[in-house]
C-alpha cells in the first residue's frame, strides 16, 4: 500500500518465481505503482534473464506502463526461444508499438499465422485484433491469399473473432475449416 522503490528488487527477484498467476498480478500491480522512469528501465534488463518466467512477467509488467521506451526490448523478444515469452510479447508489443510501427508489427504477428495449437492461435489472433481492422486487414488479405490451408484457416477465425470478440474461438475455427474445405476462402490454394 506503500510503494517504495527499496522494494523493487524483491518484487522483481518475486516474480521470476512465483508460480501463482494471482500473485504475480499482485507483483506486477506493485512495480506499477513505482516511478515508471526508475522501474522501467530495471524491468527491461529482465528480459534478458535465462528464465522464461522472469521474461514472461517483465513482458507483462512493461505493458501495463505502457512506456513507449520499453517498445524495442519488447519488440526483440517476439522471436524468444520459449513460445510463452513469444505469446506474452504479442500483447505487449500491440500496447506498446508506436503507430509508425503498427503496420510492421502487423506483418510480423501475422507470419505466425497458422502455427500452433489452438490456445496459441486464438493468443495470436486475439492480438492482431488489437491492433484494429485499419492495420489488419491488408496483412490477413496477403495471408489469406498467399498461405497454405492452415493459414486461411486461420485468417478466417481471426475475422471471425474481429467482427465477434465474445464469439468462441473454437467455433471460429471448426467454421473456417469448412469454409476453406468448400472453397469459400479468398483463395483455395493449399
Amino acid at each position: 500500500m506503500n510503494p517504495s522503490l527499496g522494494d523493487l528488487e524483491i518484487l522483481l527477484r518475486q516474480c521470476a518465481v512465483e508460480p501463482d498467476f494471482q500473485v504475480r498480478e499482485m507483483l506486477t500491480w506493485a512495480l506499477i505503482r513505482l516511478p515508471a522512469d526508475r522501474v522501467v528501465p530495471r524491468v527491461v534488463e529482465e528480459l534478458a534473464r535465462a528464465e522464461p518466467q522472469a521474461r514472461r512477467q517483465a513482458l507483462h509488467t512493461l505493458s501495463k506502463f505502457k512506456d513507449p521506451t520499453a517498445w524495442s526490448a519488447v519488440a526483440g523478444r517476439l522471436d524468444d526461444e520459449d513460445q510463452g515469452v513469444v505469446r506474452t510479447a504479442w500483447y505487449s508489443a500491440v500496447a506498446l508499438a508506436p503507430e509508425s510501427e503498427r503496420d510492421w508489427l502487423a506483418g510480423k504477428l501475422a507470419a505466425s499465422l497458422g502455427h500452433g495449437d489452438a490456445e496459441t492461435q486464438l493468443s495470436l489472433s486475439r492480438a492482431l485484433v488489437a491492433l484494429g481492422e485499419d492495420v489488419i486487414a491488408s496483412v490477413l488479405a496477403f495471408a489469406a491469399e498467399h498461405g497454405d490451408a492452415a493459414v486461411r484457416q486461420h485468417v478466417n477465425a481471426t475475422e471471425r473473432l474481429q467482427q465477434d470478440p465474445d464469439s468462441g474461438f473454437a467455433t471460429s475455427i471448426r467454421s473456417a475449416r469448412r469454409e476453406v474445405a468448400l472453397g469459400r476462402t479468398r483463395s483455395t490454394k493449399g
